[in-house]
């Protein structure tokens, strides 16, 4: 199974969207449940106030975890963490036209705070978030590849 595909199935399985992603990811490093409490309040754009996609937020901790520094001094890493980061964004906004969630869920500019939906077949037929894990799994695994 590949990246896109875990992301996209362990949304489904009821993880938030950074959940899904990061676990994608973190699974081969960490244990499963460790790995969900550390990116659970990440979904919905930062605990549901729509801010930065939850996926990119999932990805940004992954790439931390499989390419992040630790040395706090280490000037050079901490550029080179930024700037990949950085990259997955903008790859991630030419494709799906914004990196904020709310703009991706078409909700207005204004709302701060959407508590969590239920998942129903409903919610999987009007929100797009099971595709973006997938996007940004996929915008991941590239850069992980491009640039090992």
């Amino acid at each position: 199974m590949d990246y896109e595909q875990r992301a996209e199935e362990l949304f489904r399985e009821g993880y938030n969207c950074a959940q899904a992603v990061f676990l994608a990811f973190a699974l081969e490093k960490m244990d499963r449940d460790e790995a969900a409490r550390l990116a659970s309040a990440f979904g919905g754009g930062l605990a549901g106030m729509r801010t930065v996609c939850g996926t990119l937020s999932g990805a940004a901790m992954a790439y931390g975890l499989l390419r992040g520094y630790s040395d706090p001094q280490d000037k050079e890493a901490k550029r080179e963490v930024y700037a990949a980061v950085h990259g997955m964004a903008a790859e991630f906004e030419r494709i799906n036209g914004s990196i904020i969630c709310r703009d991706l869920l078409h909700f207005d500019r204004d709302v701060k705070y959407v508590p969590p939906s239920d998942r129903s077949a409903d919610y999987y037929q009007k929100r797009p978030c099971p595709k973006l894990c997938a996007c940004t799994a996929g915008i991941l695994a590239r850069y992980l590849k491009a640039h090992p």
